[in-house]
This record gives structure tokens, sequence and C-alpha cells, in this order.
């Protein structure tokens, strides 16, 4: 499955990620002005109990739950992983 990586800002260095299925809008109860795009297309392997670089845990599990999955408060990264570890690729449609 192919995610876009949003990103958002928090407090002390920190940042949240939201992953939707490439080419699919953020959905209405997570969308949020503060999230900018850090990769697009990025392979998830869907039996991956998370994305630690990301603080995202059972991502496939929330993607599934609510179409989009995101970082968990305990877990947020101290700070972004560089873009070329996201694996930037070409975006797909939803």
């Amino acid at each position: 499955m192919q995610l876009d990586i949003y990103r958002r800002p928090e407090t002390d260095g920190r940042a949240s990620y939201l992953a939707v299925p490439a080419g699919c809008p953020i959905p209405p109860e997570a969308d949020n002005t503060d999230w900018q795009r850090e990769a697009s297309a990025l392979e998830l392997d869907e039996a991956a109990p998370e994305l630690p670089m990301l603080g995202i845990q059972r991502p496939a599990e929330q993607l599934r739950e609510k179409g989009y999955a995101i970082t968990s408060l305990h877990r947020q990264p101290d700070e972004a992983p560089p873009a070329s570890e996201l694996g930037r690729q070409p975006q797909s449609l939803c």
C-alpha cells in the first residue's frame, strides 16, 4: 500500500505524522491546516506492526478503521527523519 505522509510540528522539537492512502485527501476529522506534506507514495509493508521513524503504531489497522494513521502522542519522534529516508516517490491516484 502506498501512503502520503504529512508532518505537523509539536512542542519541544517533536513532530506528529499523518499517513493517508496515496492521492487521497486527509479525512475531515483529521484535517488541520498545520499538516504539511512530507512524502508522497511511500510504500507500506502491510504486515509491519509500526512505522517507528514516524511514531505510528498499527498503521494498517488504523488505516482500515479510520482511513488514516497518526502518530501516538507517546511515540512522537524527537526530530523529523530526512525526506530521503521516507522514500519520496511519484504520487499515485486515490
